[in-house]
């Protein structure tokens, strides 16, 4: 078991940047690295930042990883070739889908399925909803579709057949069967990542997960050796979606779970953090340089769902920080499309070549560009930059690009720019958070990414929030995620039956499974944990409807009536409705045990050493920024100089390694003691 005081690394894989904190339990000290990311290659970004900190990879007892492979093969549809086996009749079910579609007007759009169809394969059998046999297994039959996927070059195998939740004994008999056949260990049953019903989702959710199973392995493999070329010799854990962190030995077993974990690490450090600032309700605000992710933290505990989509029809059913994103960051290209209006994102200029002002090839317009024509970046201080790309250089596209067709100057069209993808980003923020009957006026902004503290402000009285929150280091924020985040494992059984035909003691008896076998799991972990905690939760919804609200429990001893009372509750605070005397369903039971790890000083992200005695002391330049009314002579603060403990007025530009802090006229920014800055925006603007 790793000692509490041993060296930590985090590092997690952005669209543009690849970002890492190296954690010393011993002495404090922290170390920051980023370096830009390497899409065809991942591990050569993080060797790279590793190479950037001076890491000594001998030294290094632990490195967490959060990694887009996952969630890049899905937005972008790069599948390995994977075949299903699904029963008789049921070909089609990767195609059911629900009643939605990809555009909200008009008849657009398409549908394309994980696995086509000429890969689908049925053979006889069939479970009934109680799990009872009503047609057995045609074992011939999965030899023989077996086989054949093979020979149509299928690398991995999904076998999925209907109401396996109930009763898995089929599929775990087919899978059997295929094993001796398949080559390698990528067979997926449906049951065994997700074991509830709705056959549409469990059916997508096991397809996601062997379609990137190879793709994750072989990716994690590389990584894995040449850490060990470079003296490495402990285990590499990846976060996982929901928050938690598993072996790199392990993880391609569940491979769909670690979509979106670069997110979930983000959200993870800002619970963290809020809870060591004493602020418990965040409205986290990740943008970076190619996207910008939204998510909820009530009580500084992150929200985890169950029902994500991460793309139209494709829906993970395996519990997740429940992040949304838009294609809105500070790489997000801008155009004037044939109508003539300003469009921003979601293509992205990504890591290769980048925004025009990184001086590595960009030539298209940017939001980072249009910050750097508005006075709130400094070229001298933009990472990568290695060309001497000017102002005048950027201020030409854009007067060409955006302010010709709009009737603009550089500046006015860099201003629209920002102007329209704030209204984009306000939009992921009302998903969050008004669409789930949270009032952003009882959420602080908890802003990061390398973009994020840039644009907090305006957001934040635009929503409502009265103030902002700025951690130590915004831009490092998901690789400190990563570091902080807790091991963590998820289960959840599918009931499906009316409430009042529970048997409160079988009730009781899953949830006590459940925590077993967390436990055991918890037991066979090789990192330092001090502390567990059990999170319980119910799946319910009104008899008759498609969709479940979850239902957070205080133990995992519920009676029947406190169930239906805190659905009840749920419901309300969701809906603002009281449904009386209508029956009510019991779907899911879910538990999540957690051990906890050793908390990290996060008051070290800032070496006070470097702290300044004032304001003035800490002040670099004056230059003119660009604002609503026009140019503000504004005053720029590195962070690192600031007391701890410091309250200025804006304007005001706050510039460190790896973000730059906007603070607008009018607004108030405070320092806290761990080093967070806190903007109050409910002044006046001026």
């Amino acid at each position: 078991m790793m000692a509490d005081g041993g060296r930590i690394v985090g590092v997690d894989v952005g669209g543009t940047f690849t970002d890492l904190v190296l954690i010393d339990g011993e002495t404090g000290a922290v170390r920051l690295a980023k370096a830009p990311s390497t899409p065809d290659n991942q591990a050569f970004g993080v060797l790279a930042a590793l190479d950037e900190a001076e890491a000594a990879l001998a030294d290094v007892d632990l490195i967490v990883h959060g990694t887009t492979t996952t969630t890049n093969a899905v937005l972008e549809r790069k599948f390995s070739r994977t075949g299903l086996i699904t029963t008789a009749g049921f070909r089609d079910v990767l195609e059911l889908g629900r009643r939605t579609r990809p555009a909200p007007y008009g008849m657009v759009g398409a549908h394309r399925p994980i696995i086509p169809r000429d890969l689908r394969l049925e053979v006889a059998e069939r479970m009934d909803a109680a799990g009872g046999v009503v047609t057995p297994l045609d074992e011939a039959g999965v030899a023989a579709a077996a086989r054949w996927l093979l020979d149509a070059g299928c690398e991995a195998l999904v076998i999925h057949f209907l109401h396996a939740y109930a009763n898995p004994a089929h599929e775990v008999r087919a899978a059997e069967i295929a094993g001796t056949l398949w080559p390698n260990a990528y067979v997926t049953m449906g049951h065994a990542l997700l074991a509830e019903s709705r056959e549409y989702e469990r059916g997508v959710t096991a397809a996601v997960n062997a379609s990137v199973q190879p793709l994750l392995e072989r990716y994690l493999a590389r990584l894995v050796d040449e850490l060990a070329t470079k003296g490495y010799r402990k285990d590499v854990l990846v976060m996982n979606g929901n928050g938690g962190m598993v072996s790199a030995r392990l993880v391609a077993r569940e491979a769909a779970k670690t979509v979106m974990s670069g997110p979930a690490s983000g959200v993870i450090a800002a619970a963290r953090t809020g809870r060591a600032a004493g602020i418990g309700d965040l409205i986290t605000y990740d943008m970076g340089g190619t996207s910008t992710d939204v998510a909820l933290i009530r009580d500084a505990v992150p929200a985890v769902s169950s029902e994500i989509e991460v793309d139209y029809a494709l829906p993970i059913h395996v519990p997740m920080v429940d992040v949304r994103t838009v294609g809105a960051g500070g790489g997000s290209i801008a155009h004037v499309d044939a109508a003539g209006l300003l469009q921003v994102g979601p293509e992205s200029a990504g890591a290769a070549p980048g925004p025009i002002c990184y001086g590595r090839g960009g030539m298209r317009p940017t939001i980072s560009d249009a910050n750097l024509l508005l006075g709130r970046l400094d070229p001298a201080r933009l990472k990568s930059v290695e060309g001497g790309v000017t102002a005048e250089a950027v201020a030409a596209i854009f007067a060409a690009e955006i302010g010709a067709p709009l009737g603009l100057d550089a500046t006015g069209a860099a201003a629209a720019v920002i102007e329209v993808a704030n209204a984009r980003m306000a939009g992921a923020i009302r998903m969050v958070s008004v669409s789930l009957g949270a009032d952003p006026r009882d959420f602080a902004l908890f802003a990061f990414g390398g973009a994020g503290p840039l644009h907090a402000a305006a957001l934040a009285r635009e929503m409502g929030a009265p103030r902002v929150l700025v951690p130590a280091r915004p831009g490092v924020t998901n690789a400190l995620g990563c570091a902080l985040a807790d091991l963590r494992h998820d289960f959840v059984r599918t009931l499906n039956r009316p409430l009042d035909a529970v048997d409160e003691a079988a009730l009781h008896g899953i949830f006590a499974e459940q925590i077993a076998e967390g436990e055991a799991l918890l037991d066979r972990e090789s990192v330092a944990m001090c502390g567990r905690e059990k999170f319980h939760s119910v799946d319910m919804q009104f008899t008759g409807q498609s969709h479940v609200l979850n239902v957070p429990l205080e133990g995992p001893t519920p009676t029947r009536n406190g169930l239906r009372e805190r659905f009840a509750a749920v419901y309300f605070a969701r809906f603002g409705i009281e449904l009386t005397g209508a029956r009510v369903n019991l779907v899911n039971v879910a538990t999540s045990v957690i051990g906890e790890r050793p908390a990290v000083d996060l008051a070290a992200l800032i070496d006070p050493a470097g702290r300044r005695g004032s304001l003035r002391e800490a002040e670099t330049a004056r230059r003119p920024v660009w604002f609503k009314g026009g140019w503000r002579p504004t005053p720029v603060y590195r962070r690192e100089w600031l007391p701890l403990r410091f309250t200025l007025k804006g304007p005001a530009v706050i510039e460190q390694m790896d973000a730059t802090v906007l603070v607008g006229p009018g607004d108030r920014a405070t320092g806290d003691a761990i080093g967070d800055i806190l903007i109050d925006v409910t002044g006046a603007a001026e």
